[in-house]
């Protein structure tokens, strides 16, 4: 050990004098006069900076952050970021909502200077110098600012009268050995700024509660904090009424002074609910800090250790990288518009955590921040690994050093079946589906599952290679360097690296080369065995592949109840190959159903992304026949369905999907074959069961887009049998709805069935199924067994009013007639349109449940309409109501609306309470999708 600190000693006497002499960097000093006005939800300050420059350049302007703008509109940077990430809160905001800032009157040295716009960003302008600034001079630059906070949408702004006062004043871009480096605010991707020295004042009411950056200088204000009452003056922490209640504010003010050197950074916090606990911290050198955490009444259970967790994440970083160099931690509870945590310098902000054990751990990772970024202050938007992912290492063994044991309980279900790391089991996951992008990419150019993903998790997993690689012990003397010479400054990538080879004395081009690649980390050369499971299992998949058996349901009208297994192979990672199986005996038609799929995938290097093959495979009871005075006979389908999917590659940044596929079904069906048997004088009917084999050729080109303002889908199907053609196009589109009160769902389809040879009756008769049709599909017409039906071939009941979104889409039905309204062998086109009924004039609003009411509207027209002597009007059209359940994989449909022609067949054939036999439903199994539920999933 000795050895080893008088290497380190060396070494760092090498390096120090070698930054000496390339490295610099800016120094910006500011004394900030800021006042809160509480009902207008406003700020108005004055702003001295002192702006000194120690770079070989001379300076003809300088770029300013004025990142309140990025809230004033729905054209910034920071809110088309959100609609990347499939948030529309901001983008639907009110105008009382959004922010902005303004009153700027910049001058330098007492000389007015010019503001000029960026010409992309308006949260971004270049302040031009009424003279250069040349090396090692110092200038000093004024303005006036008026701040309009928003709703928090992103770490800052308001929450009521609780207040997130962060990015909230003027602020130089930085200016390094690589140049400037002016950005515009986002939420995904952090922040790069200059060291300098605060000396803030805060005007506000009397009665508010202030948490900030730096030492309060207020000798009153600081003795009041260390007796404001804490958890112990909240009697039941856990009362809802807690949290939204506000006091009134006071008619006085008051002003309060904090001093902070050697800082990047000035945030502050006001509410007038919160409680305050207090407590000072020794650290090993003998130096004492002060200790400072800020919760709400409704937050006390969770937060009574609170200060016990700080101390425990401030000695672990102190002994881990360097000691903590600051005399003050605080720690504040409040809504951010993200669960989590935001670190700013010496202070950082928690949004209201469900546990203590969560409460700690974000704690840690946020305190931590105070070392990487507040101290060794990296570029994070060009380098989040360097920020996040270092932190994350010390967070995962933060983790393993307090709780050993895990996170869950052993009894638990789900904690059975899950590793109690289950990020890195997603992170492998993405990596295999060749969905990861490089540890190197910049904040704004990863997604967001990857900005999650990579550069918090798997630079941790990085991080722990290095440490594997060179040795715990030489790795923590390497990172006490790397703190000791680069502490309040900016390190970039290649100084860490010259850090970590030259006390290691290891050539680490490998391990930093794999910062460049995609891939995996883990290189598992184990065989893994094959395992049974129940359910499903996702521990230690890198060993073990998992078969698991799970019981499975199913019903319909012919085969009645059915039960059975589901044998499957889908774990994390998913493999290569995946297999289903899930064979059901029905109770009524004493038969074995089922369906199985198998399908394997690769993942080409280039062009294209993936290319799946497989089959699948299903058999059930499609339709019944009672003969008189015999058993009645159930017939069933068999159906084989190989396939080939080449899915092409897209940015990780864009929700596009575009494939092609070539799929084929060879079907064989049973149905009755009626004979008359004349014996003597007696005649009698025989019904036989005649089994008919069919095939269809079908193929498809898809794009679609996902992104949550606008979403649309184009589908191309050609499909081929010995008689015809079919060629369809399905194209859809979601117009989104200001104020998130839903939107329209409209969708165009156009069709044209064509002969193989000449137009024959039998022909006709023999394609029957195949037809275009303008009402949505029944059970006989889904010829390829594709969607799921109660009671695929009935004519009366319940299940005749089952249908499926195709071709028209109309929901009126037209079954009983011998040759269904709109049915077509030529050409069809049809357009459809399904919106959301506002909440406030939703009548199911007063139920328990959440039920969507939609309003449908249906138009179409087809070649027959236009012929001579036409049977209907050229265009029909229906329009009702529509109810939508469980993430819109049921609905019903109820007509009010239609053309004549549908009304006539309803008053001539349905007869008596026609009204509940016009109404029709859809069970869309097929369209299900986890991305339903949640569209953040990668997969």
């Amino acid at each position: 050990m000795r050895k080893i600190m008088v290497l380190v000693m060396c070494s760092l006497q090498i390096l120090a004098a070698q930054g000496q002499e390339k490295y610099w960097q800016q120094q910006v000093n500011y004394v900030i006069d800021v006042s809160l006005n509480d009902i207008e939800h406003t700020l108005d300050g004055y702003e001295k900076l002192e702006y000194s420059n120690h770079s070989p350049d001379t300076l003809h302007f300088i770029w300013f952050h004025l990142w309140p703008n990025a809230f004033k509109n729905d054209k910034t940077a920071f809110s088309e970021q959100l609609l990347l990430n499939n948030r529309t809160d901001f983008y639907f905001s009110d105008k009382e909502q959004k922010g902005y800032i303004n009153r700027l009157d910049f001058k330098v040295n007492g000389v007015t200077a010019k503001l000029e716009d960026h010409p992309v960003n308006i949260d971004i302008v270049k302040l031009i110098l009424p003279n250069p600034l040349a090396p090692g001079e110092t200038i000093g630059i004024t303005t006036s600012f008026h701040v309009k906070l928003p709703y928090n949408f992103s770490r800052g702004g308001h929450v009521k009268q609780s207040y997130q006062v962060t990015q909230w004043y003027p602020k130089p871009a930085v200016y390094d050995r690589k140049g400037w480096h002016p950005m515009p605010y986002v939420d995904q991707g952090e922040f790069y700024s200059e060291f300098g020295n605060y000396d803030v004042r805060i005007s506000l009411p009397a009665n508010y509660v202030v948490a900030a950056t730096g030492e309060i200088q207020n000798v009153e204000e600081k003795s009041w904090l260390k007796q404001r009452p804490g958890r112990q003056s909240v009697k039941n922490p856990t009362d809802p009424k807690l949290q939204p209640v506000f006091p009134a504010s006071s008619s006085q003010t008051k002003s309060l002074r904090y001093i902070q050197h050697n800082v990047h950074d000035f945030a502050w916090f006001a509410d007038k609910r919160f409680l305050v606990d207090y407590d000072t911290l020794g650290l090993d050198s003998g130096k004492s800090i002060e200790l400072y955490s800020y919760y709400l009444p409704s937050g006390a259970s969770t937060w009574k250790n609170s200060i016990s967790f700080m101390k425990d994440a401030i000695r672990t970083r102190s002994n881990w990288l360097g000691e903590y160099p600051f005399n003050v931690v605080s720690a504040v509870e409040a809504e951010m518009g993200f669960s989590g945590g935001m670190e700013y310098p010496t202070i950082t902000c928690i949004s209201p955590m469900k546990s203590e054990k969560n409460l700690d751990i974000t704690l840690a990772h946020e305190i931590g921040h105070n070392w990487l970024y507040g101290i060794l202050a990296t570029n994070e938007r060009l380098h989040p690994w360097m920020d996040e992912g270092m932190n994350t290492f010390y967070d995962d063994r933060y983790s393993r050093l307090k709780y050993p044991d895990g996170k869950r309980s052993a009894n638990d279900f789900i904690a059975k079946r899950i590793p109690p790391d289950p990020q890195r089991l997603i992170l492998e996951t993405i990596t295999t589906l060749k969905k990861d992008q490089p540890v190197y990419t910049s904040s704004e150019n990863f997604n967001e599952v990857n900005y999650q993903l990579i550069a918090y998790v798997k630079a941790s997993e990085w991080m722990k290679r290095l440490e594997d690689h060179i040795g715990r012990e030489m790795f923590d003397s390497c990172m006490h360097a790397y703190y000791d010479q680069w502490q309040f400054k900016h390190p970039y990538p290649e100084d860490f690296k010259k850090i970590m080879e030259t006390i290691s004395r290891k050539n680490l081009d490998n391990l930093f080369n794999n910062l460049e690649r995609k891939g995996s980390l883990i290189r598992n050369t184990q065989t893994k065995t094959l395992q049974l499971a129940s359910f499903f299992n996702l521990k230690d998949t890198f060993k073990k592949n998992y078969l698991s058996v799970l019981p499975a349901i199913g019903a319909n009208m012919y085969d009645g109840f059915m039960v059975g297994g589901l044998v499957h192979n889908y774990q994390l990672p998913l493999q290569r190959f995946r297999l289903i199986v899930a064979p059901l005996y029905a109770t009524r038609s004493k038969r074995l159903n089922g369906i199985t799929r198998v399908s394997y995938t690769w993942y080409p290097d280039h062009f294209p992304y993936r290319i799946d093959a497989g089959a699948g495979a299903a058999r059930f009871s499609l339709n019944e026949y009672q003969p008189e005075l015999k058993p009645k006979q159930i017939y069933t389908f068999q159906k084989l369905a190989p396939f080939i999917r080449v899915t092409l590659n897209e940015s990780p940044l864009t929700k596009v999907e575009r494939y092609i596929q070539l799929k084929s079904y060879f079907i064989r069906e049973q149905g009755p074959s009626f004979s008359t048997i004349i014996t003597g004088n007696d005649t009698s009917e025989q019904v036989n069961t005649v089994t008919e084999g069919r095939n269809l050729n079908q193929l498809k080109m898809v794009v679609e887009n996902r992104r949550v303002l606008y979403p649309y889908k184009g589908e191309l199907q050609v499909e081929q049998q010995n008689d015809f053609i079919r060629t369809t196009f399905t194209g859809r589109y979601y117009f989104n709805y200001a104020n998130r009160q839903g939107g329209m769902n409209v969708r165009l389809f156009a069709g044209k069935f064509l002969y193989s040879g000449a137009k024959t009756q039998s022909k006709q008769f023999e394609t029957n199924r195949y037809h275009l049709n303008m009402t949505g599909a029944d059970g006989f017409e889904d010829y390829t067994y594709t969607n799921y039906f109660v009671g695929r071939n009935q004519f009366e009941n319940l299940g005749a009013q089952q249908i499926m979104i195709r071709d028209g889409g109309f929901k009126v039905r037209t079954d009983l007639l011998s040759n269904k309204i709109g049915r077509t062998d030529n050409w069809l086109i049809a357009a459809n349109a399904v919106t959301d009924v506002p909440k406030k004039l939703n009548p199911f609003q007063v139920l328990p449940v959440n039920i969507p009411l939609k309003i449908f509207a249906d138009i179409g027209t087809y070649a027959e309409a236009w012929k001579e002597n036409a049977e209907t009007n050229r265009f029909l059209f229906d329009a009702g109501f529509q109810i939508a359940l469980f993430k819109e994989t049921v609905n019903i449909y109820v007509p009010v609306i239609f053309s004549t022609v549908y009304r006539d067949y309803f008053r001539s054939t349905l007869g008596s309470k026609r009204f509940w036999k016009t109404i029709s439903f859809s069970i869309d199994i097929q369209d299900f999708s986890l991305q339903k539920i949640n569209k953040n999933l990668p997969f």
